[in-house]
């Protein structure tokens, strides 16, 4: 089920049955990520109140997004992001605080138990597999054009600048 669909469907869900509305809320959390949805029986509570923080247990972050909680920080692959001690609490992880930290959309209802993350930017498909850019020609010091696909499988730093 895609994101949007089941987005939809819990909106209606929510305005058209009112016995769905104050029916007793489970102490877990349904996320949704890259397409997956995970469902997590226990989460964890926020001591200072912020509105929207989901602590989730550090044993359920590879099931999210597939990072781990190393020493070094969280880790997927080979990229580690350093993470302060603020964003752990025992075998809790805040997750909201993480996905700000790596520049990552949250939309969340914590009345429902619902938050729905956003593509990573740093391990996004394009950016790990190919980091090449684009195809292009510019001039040379002596106006001779130079293509960048005549540089392909080699290491190329491109310098820009613009004035505007």
């Amino acid at each position: 089920m895609h994101r949007r669909d089941f987005l939809r469907i819990l909106g209606v869900a929510s305005v058209t049955s009112p016995s769905l509305a104050a029916a007793p809320r489970s102490p877990g959390a349904t996320i949704l990520y890259n397409d997956r949805t995970v469902s997590l029986a226990d989460i964890g509570s926020d001591p200072a109140h912020a509105v929207g923080a989901l602590w989730i247990r550090k044993a359920d972050l590879p099931r999210v997004n597939e990072f781990e909680v190393k020493p070094q920080g969280a880790c997927r692959a080979d990229v580690c992001v350093p993470i302060p001690k603020t964003m752990t609490r025992g075998a809790y992880f805040n997750l909201t605080a993480f996905a700000k930290k790596v520049g990552q959309a949250v939309v969340a209802d914590p009345g429902v138990r619902l938050w729905s993350f956003g593509e990573i930017p740093a391990v996004r498909g394009t950016f790990l597999e190919s980091r090449m850019a684009p195809a292009g020609t510019v001039p040379d010091r002596t106006g001779r054009p130079v293509r960048l696909s005549s540089f392909r499988g080699k290491k190329v730093l491109l310098v820009t600048w613009a004035s505007w």
